[in-house]
């Protein structure tokens, strides 16, 4: 993203996640990304994260995900882009791509949070009544985190890529409390940036289930953020929300069947 705009760039939001495959100790990663297309302001950046196992030279997909990024302001206005030279037709159906995804991403808020306010309206209670359900309360897991230098990127804002693996690892425990077993994450959803976090700030991370499915369970998290002065007034920023799905599986690599939940 920064050597296309030629300026600083940090990351706005992170489009849905799947994970194909999972990488294992002694295994090689390669990561490739490209900007696939420049709006006026923002840009989109692919990624794509192969594996390759050097006892076979089997490369595999792990993911393949779209980053939406900025270029960081130095005053008070936006950086305005300029558009992504295509050299290949790979380069052109990316570029033609790019739109629609803009089109359902911007589409997507918009939906959720007509939904929010539709499920918040006064006297609106979801109830369920099932044997054995389990609490929902019982799987609420909160983990607090200091920001350190080397949590930081270039910019001294907390890295997303360590925000997200902090959110990973208390949604995975949330998750482990249900399924009674080692949680294996299929994906990440509607993880956005709503503001940055610095060094020396403590983060606090709320997870808890929201629904399981037959074989997959739903944990949302939220992240809130305080400086010192906003750690005494207790005065949180919301810094990011995501939702994580996640397979639990036997010793013998079979999906397990998860139980229903009673929020």
């Amino acid at each position: 993203a920064e050597k296309h705009a030629g300026a600083s760039c940090v990351a706005a939001s992170m489009d849905d996640i799947q994970f194909e495959e999972a990488a294992r100790v002694g295994q090689i990663i390669t990561i490739r990304a490209k900007v696939n297309r420049a709006f006026k302001t923002s840009m989109e950046v692919g990624i794509k994260v192969t594996v390759e196992d050097v006892l076979t030279n089997a490369e595999k997909i792990v993911s393949v995900a779209y980053a939406t990024y900025v270029a960081k302001p130095v005053g008070a206005g936006k950086v305005g882009l300029k558009p992504v030279k295509l050299l290949s037709a790979e380069d052109h159906l990316e570029h033609s791509l790019a739109v629609e995804r803009r089109r359902i991403r911007l589409g997507y808020d918009q939906v959720f949070q007509k939904l929010m306010q539709e499920s918040n309206k006064e006297g609106d209670y979801y109830t369920f009544e099932e044997e054995d359900a389990v609490s929902t309360e019982l799987t609420h897991v909160q983990s607090i985190e200091l920001v350190l230098p080397p949590h930081a990127n270039h910019h001294g804002n907390t890295s997303g890529g360590q925000v997200m693996a902090w959110m990973e690892t208390v949604a995975s425990i949330s998750a482990s409390r249900l399924c009674r077993s080692h949680p294996i994450l299929k994906s990440v959803n509607m993880f956005k940036f709503w503001g940055p976090s610095f060094v020396g700030d403590r983060l606090v991370f709320n997870a808890i289930v929201n629904n399981t499915f037959q074989n997959s369970v739903e944990v949302g998290v939220r992240v809130e953020a305080y400086n010192c002065e906003e750690w005494i007034k207790d005065q949180p920023r919301h810094i990011n929300s995501a939702f994580l799905i996640f397979n639990a599986v036997s010793d013998k690599g079979e999906l397990l069947t998860l139980p229903r939940v009673k929020p």
